[in-house]
């Protein structure tokens, strides 16, 4: 890994994926509540509060973005399915991970992000038209609905190897 924000590398941008590419997308959406339980399952409280690089987020911060960022590309899906190409509205990653929520124990951003995945799935297994649009103004473009089931797939595993990463260092 040469650089430790992108154990995974960086997100890849696509306008449109194959079925194939789809299905593995939705896939990995599926399957991220589990794996990110997993990844801090057994975790005390120092080792939660232990930034996963130099100047990085803590794990339990980590876990609260992950909710907070895909409950905004829950938003963002439902906007992109009922508007003529939304733009959508941008938060602070950095002052949201820094309110005081981000200091709950992991379990509750976790018990959220499952039910929130159930209703993400739920809308995205019933797209007819994954070319429809929707622009991030502080990005400066315009993407489909396919963009942001890899961006969401991808931010997932992401996160996770952010977490099995800094516990494979550590031995934990």
């Amino acid at each position: 890994m040469s650089d430790p924000r992108y154990p995974i590398g960086p997100m890849p941008i696509h306008l449109s994926l194959s079925p194939e590419e789809r299905q593995e997308a939705l896939g990995a959406l599926r399957a991220l509540p589990a794996e990110l339980r997993a990844a801090v399952h057994g975790l005390d409280d120092r080792q939660l509060d232990t930034p996963y690089r130099e100047g990085g987020w803590t794990l339990r911060q980590v876990v609260h973005h992950v909710a907070d960022s895909h409950m905004n590309a829950y938003v963002r899906v439902k906007l992109a399915l009922t508007e003529e190409n939304p733009t959508i509205k941008p938060y602070d990653e950095g002052r949201w991970a820094a309110l005081p929520d981000s200091l709950l124990a992991p379990g509750v951003s976790l018990e959220l992000l499952e039910a929130l995945h159930a209703r993400l799935l739920a809308v995205l297994e019933g797209v007819q038209d994954w070319g429809r649009l929707w622009t991030h103004p502080a990005q400066g473009r315009t993407t489909t609905l396919d963009t942001l089931l890899g961006m969401y797939a991808w931010h997932g595993r992401h996160h996770v190897a952010h977490i099995t990463g800094l516990r494979g260092r550590q031995g934990w």
